[in-house]
């Protein structure tokens, strides 16, 4: 009977520890893996190293990224993963190697489920890309920062992007995606393919922007397609001296290549805007630029305030319909 329920104290014993020992958080310190904060030493590898125990972990891990400025070349996280709690805790920076040429993502996240980004800084040091294109010679595209696709439940965080060489971040075929403290938005560009599929359901809420060019934007390519924008939602954002700072465009076409003179196919309909205030760096803050063969409907305008200098703004629509609420400064042109 003693060796009996010395059995079962041990299993009791067993079952508790496995269960403290998955419930555990484990944390993978790039450091650890061989990376140098000296901003010249490759770390790619030893950030891949550390996310793929993170990966492999069977509860909930960390990958921390210590003070320091890190080298990393363009790298893509992959799932799934056993942890279905995995946090990227960034204290220092990541600096993208600096070699023209790159097209795609710089860090990529693909088929993850339950990952956090928090804190620290990105760099995506495009400012050789950025000198390139400025002298009107053939560059390469450019590479997006972070790039979140095929994944479920994420949470980006007090990250802050910077000199990024294209997008800064992009979130491509996502479920239950959270992002706060961030300084800019935009939907699109839609309606580059013919056969592109739509957006919907978004919401993006409290929101600072500062000095930017532009604010709540939605921009589509000027030709035809048979994608759409529905189901938005802009609310509680301050603009300080933004020069758009809520902008339908939907006449974007890039040195006049591909699509002069047609018409976007894009339909936009029911955009919300609620709790919009602060100032405009230029005279028409709410720029509604449709598309004349599927003008946007449904747009939705409440409690605006927006100035320009010491004046109310002006706003511009065209081939745009919806309502106005509460009050709405600058008048409202809907």
């Amino acid at each position: 009977m003693a060796e009996l329920n010395s059995s079962i104290i041990l299993l009791l014993v067993v079952l508790i520890s496995t269960r403290l020992l998955s419930s555990a958080n484990s944390v993978y310190n790039i450091a650890e893996y061989g990376a140098k904060s000296d901003g010249r030493t490759d770390s790619t590898k030893s950030l891949l190293g550390a996310w793929q125990a993170a990966c492999g972990s069977p509860g909930p891990s960390t990958v921390h990224v210590p003070a320091g400025s890190f080298l990393v070349r363009q790298v893509t996280f992959n799932g799934p993963c056993k942890s279905s709690k995995i946090v990227i805790r960034i204290d220092g920076t990541l600096v993208l190697a600096s070699d023209l040429g790159r097209v795609g993502g710089w860090i990529v996240f693909d088929h993850v489920e339950g990952v956090s980004v928090y804190g620290g800084t990105i760099d995506g040091r495009g400012a050789s890309l950025w000198a390139c294109k400025a002298t009107g010679r053939r560059c390469p595209g450019g590479a997006t920062s972070l790039t979140f696709r095929n994944s479920k439940r994420i949470m980006i965080s007090g990250l802050t992007s910077m000199n990024s060489e294209l997008y800064h971040v992009v979130i491509d075929d996502c479920e239950g995606v959270t992002l706060q403290g961030r300084h800019g938005i935009s939907i699109g560009s839609l309606g580059k393919g013919y056969d592109e599929e739509g957006v919907e359901n978004v919401t993006v809420k409290t929101t600072v922007f500062t000095g930017t060019e532009n604010g709540l934007r939605i921009k589509t390519w000027g030709r035809p397609s048979e994608g759409f924008v529905k189901g938005v939602v802009f609310e509680h954002a301050v603009m300080q001296n933004v020069r758009n700072p809520i902008i339908i465009d939907q006449n974007y076409c890039p040195d006049n290549k591909g699509c002069p003179d047609q018409n976007s196919g894009v339909k936009i309909s029911q955009v919300r805007y609620n709790d919009i205030y602060g100032s405009s760096a230029s005279q028409v803050a709410v720029n509604f630029d449709c598309s004349a063969s599927n003008p946007c409907t449904g747009i939705g305008l409440q409690d605006i305030k927006l100035t320009y200098g010491h004046s109310p703004a002006e706003s511009s629509c065209k081939h745009a319909d919806g309502t106005t609420s509460g009050f709405v400064v600058p008048p409202s042109c809907l």
